[in-house]
């Protein structure tokens, strides 16, 4: 910070006043900018700053929004502590404590089970595995008494599933306060064609932005088809470099077919490339290969 970005911040930008230990001065709410001393010298200040402070917030919101996520939305898996895998089909969900695992670790303890003739129990928390949907329902309702994010999160796909948009959009948003990416995705979606709440498009972007933050791909990708539509294609390709890195599929072949188009330079294209390709091996076990291989000789019995 330059000394007199330090100066301005260390007076109230309406009326002046020094920050002292008997006086703390307060940041506008959406910048950096500017700080006050009280409520209504913000409110007094507001026309002044209004401009710039727009501007600013605008500005953070895109550092935030471009920054490469530490890993996907959803994590490492709990036991093995590899990457999970983009493909929902290859992840367990327990009722008991919601925990998502791999399909590689949940095969390897059935078969553990199996061969010692063991009780079916959660592989997370041990808890006995549940026999009937009833079971899980009531396990899961527990769950959210307890405000677990992904049992709420479920909960409102449960809800979905059935046709009641509404209770669903209560579950989703209940679970989007408290951070839950898939929620805020999927709030995006119902902001976007009205189901269960009126269309908004604000309302749209702004919970899709907030998945993508959070390390939703799939999120971020359809933000970059959002952005090619407006003819912004820099922020496209932007956008679909970073969730190709994360593994996904789609915005590969969007920079791929930008790349034709003479719209992505060879080395970027060839970068993305390199940085999906780890994203996938990343998710790979021997564990989750072995269950993946059981799956299909179960299919063709």
């Amino acid at each position: 910070m330059s000394e007199d970005n330090a100066a301005v911040l260390s007076c109230c930008a309406s009326c002046g006043i020094a920050e002292v230990d008997e006086l703390k001065l307060k940041e506008c709410t959406d910048c950096d900018l500017v700080r006050y001393c009280s409520d209504e010298c913000l409110k007094e200040h507001s026309t002044y700053h209004k401009e710039a402070c727009v501007k600013r917030a605008a500005e953070l919101r895109d550092e935030l929004l471009f920054k490469q996520p530490e890993s996907t939305h959803l994590g490492d898996c709990p036991i093995c502590m590899i990457p999970l895998p983009l493909d929902l089909k290859k992840l367990i969900m327990h009722s008991c404590c919601s925990k998502v695992i791999c399909n590689g670790c949940s095969h390897a303890n059935k078969m553990r089970e199996a061969e010692a003739s063991l009780e079916n129990k959660c592989l997370f928390c041990r808890e006995p595995a549940p026999f009937t949907d009833e079971e899980v329902d009531k396990q899961r309702m527990k769950r959210i008494e307890m405000n677990d994010q992904a049992a709420m999160a479920f909960q409102g796909l449960v809800h979905l599933n059935k046709g009641d948009s509404s209770s669903a959009f209560e579950y989703y948003a209940r679970a989007a306060e408290l951070g839950e990416m898939e929620a805020h995705c999927k709030l995006a979606e119902m902001y976007r064609v009205g189901d269960g709440v009126e269309k908004d498009r604000g309302k749209y972007l702004h919970h899709l932005e907030e998945a993508a933050i959070g390390g939703h791909p799939t999120a971020r990708y359809n933000i970059g088809c959002g952005e090619e539509r407006n003819g912004d294609i820099k922020r496209a390709v932007k956008h679909w470099i970073i969730a190709a890195t994360q593994g996904n599929d789609h915005s590969i072949k969007a920079l791929m077919d930008l790349f034709k188009e003479g719209c992505v330079r060879k080395d970027d294209l060839a970068a993305a490339l390199r940085a999906h390709q780890a994203a996938v091996d990343a998710t790979k076990s021997v564990q989750r290969e072995a269950a993946e291989e059981w799956q299909l000789r179960m299919k063709s019995v």
